[in-house]
């Protein structure tokens, strides 16, 4: 990552940033945020001094606060005239086509290009250099709606693009801001529930983000705190963190979250799956509530609900598919009833069907981190490339397997939950359940893995006695995405017609847990068997790695 200043001739014309209110005796410096306190009395996020103990943070009286605060600008939205002269009726018949529900006063309308959406030339150049043709359903309503500083949400399937969606109306919010002085903490705040997921958004941020030499910095757990705290030091003007790193580097003061004035939560329902929600709330509650919160999320069970209720004022909300769960129509679900006994055999046919294609990527998640090493020994010992990664690895170990699975060098990964969201790799074209997982929104995100952006996939699962809980609604996913049923499964075919048995169908209001749907219908196969077609000797140019 670069540290450097960014371009002070960003055009202010359009983007008007206060630049005298801020860099000149600042309203800030005047309360108890004062990036000078090294006393170590200013507990909390905004206080700099370096703790030699970690300090309980404690909410500022924001009644009292607030009104000491500079202001700061976070609607940039200009609409195109293209977008401006578009009817109701255009507009109307563009979201119905794109399944995209809104809810919410004044909202935007959608854009349907790049040019359309406003950006300043900084970014869209970076948009075009990648390549992309147009924008997805969630960045045609989602950027006018976040670029307009409106507080946000955003349902949409994982792989929809949802993190250039806040990813570039960031940018442009930082562009704005005054630049970063000695002390400050981020403008841009994203959490995420994992550090794989925060490794691929860091990864987007430092993409589009060069051309403005913005900086941006990673604080996840699981690795030595030394080079984050040094990042942190340095000066960033985006973070991304998961929420129990980043209380970690607050309680200790080497960060602080008194300039944040874009909060993202990404995967928010993941995030409280995962237990997370006192953290989210205390971290939250550092920050000045005139900021822009956007809320991403691939479902949305009341939890998230609440969460967006306490935290978002007047928010403006998308959502792209139906809100039930449901999976991608581009992924081909092949579900086998066996016992603990076939897997292994049951797994190896799958292999070599897949092994035809030499370009394969396959993803295979097992329940624990013993039978996910245990199944990986097992294809070396048998010759096939694969490696593991699970929560035990180390973050080194992990980013290598990752490196080794995104590169096709090792093109089998067998992985535990910790893979199901936030890992995001090209070109995976088949995913196997050797374990079912414990409920059926999780296997709806690890299927997900494949069929994403428009591609074809195949996931196949391994369905025991042991699994029976999750019958019924397995086959109502499988019926939704005209799959075929096999008859050994319909036996657990319990289930009456109607909504989701846990969560109800929710209907097109927004309430009812749900996941993802509207994708094209398509199958993907993978042509005849024949080990010896795809990857060819199984047995050469791999690393070794004791298990």
């Amino acid at each position: 990552m670069t540290y450097g200043s960014r371009d002070q001739q960003f055009n202010r014309d359009n983007y008007n940033s206060r630049g005298g209110d801020f860099r000149g005796g600042r309203s800030s410096d005047r309360n108890s945020y004062g990036r000078d306190n090294r006393s170590g009395g200013g507990r909390g996020g905004f206080s700099r001094s370096f703790h030699t103990q970690p300090q309980e943070l404690i909410a500022p009286n924001w009644d009292e606060e607030l009104p000491n605060l500079p202001k700061f600008e976070k609607n940039f939205y200009v609409e195109h005239e293209t977008v401006r002269n578009r009817s109701d009726a255009e507009v109307e018949a563009f979201r119905k086509e794109n399944e995209m529900t809104i809810y919410g006063k004044d909202i935007p309308k959608p854009i349907t290009t790049f040019d359309e959406a406003g950006f300043p030339d900084y970014v869209l150049s970076e948009v075009k250099a990648e390549g992309f043709e147009k924008p997805t359903g969630i960045q045609c309503q989602g950027w006018p709606m976040a670029l307009s500083g409106r507080d946000m949400i955003g349902v949409a399937a994982t792989g929809s693009g949802k993190t250039l969606s806040y990813c570039l109306p960031g940018i442009v919010h930082i562009n704005a801001q005054p630049l970063l002085s000695p002390g400050d903490g981020p403008i841009v705040l994203v959490l995420a529930p994992t550090r794989e997921l925060a490794v691929q958004i860091q990864k987007e941020c430092s993409k589009f983000g060069k051309s403005s030499r913005i900086r941006n910095t990673c604080v996840y757990g699981g690795v030595p705190r030394g080079q984050q705290i040094r990042d942190l030091t340095r000066g960033a003007e985006i973070v991304i963190a998961t929420p129990g790193r980043l209380i970690d580097m607050l309680e200790i003061g080497k960060t602080n979250l008194k300039r944040v004035t874009y909060l993202v939560l990404d995967e928010a329902d993941r995030m409280l799956d995962m237990g997370f929600e006192p953290q989210i709330r205390k971290i939250v509650d550092q920050i000045r509530p005139d900021r822009q919160t956007l809320m991403w999320s691939a479902t949305w069970p009341k939890e998230v609900q609440q969460l967006a209720r306490d935290y978002l004022h007047d928010p403006i909300q998308v959502n792209v598919g139906s809100l039930e769960l449901a999976a991608s129509h581009n992924i081909t679900q092949l579900v086998e009833v066996v016992s603990e006994m076939e897997k292994r055999d049951r797994l190896l046919k799958h292999l070599e069907t897949a092994s035809e294609d030499k370009d394969s990527k396959i993803l295979i998640f097992a329940s624990t981190k013993r039978t996910c090493d245990e199944i990986t020994k097992y294809l070396r010992q048998d010759g096939w490339p694969a490696l593991a990664i699970h929560g035990d690895k180390q973050q080194q170990e992990r980013d290598w397997v990752l490196q080794e699975f995104r590169t096709g060098r090792s093109p089998i990964m067998v992985a535990t939950d910790v893979a199901a969201r936030g890992i995001d790799v090209k070109g995976i074209n088949y995913v196997i359940n050797y374990d079912m997982p414990g409920n059926i929104e999780d296997y709806v995100h690890r299927i997900g893995r494949t069929g994403r952006a428009g591609a074809k996939g195949t996931a196949v699962s391994f369905f025991t006695e042991a699994n029976k809980g999750l019958g019924a609604q397995l086959i109502g996913i499988m019926r939704e995405a005209n799959q075929q049923i096999p008859p050994e499964l319909m036996q657990y075919d319990r289930r009456p017609y109607g909504g989701h048995p846990r969560y109800g169908r929710g209907g097109r209001g927004g309430y009812g847990r749900g996941g993802r749907g509207g994708y094209g219908r398509g199958r993907g196969g993978f042509g005849g068997r024949g080990r010896d077609s795809g990857w060819g000797s199984r047995n050469g140019g791999n690393r070794s790695v004791n298990y």
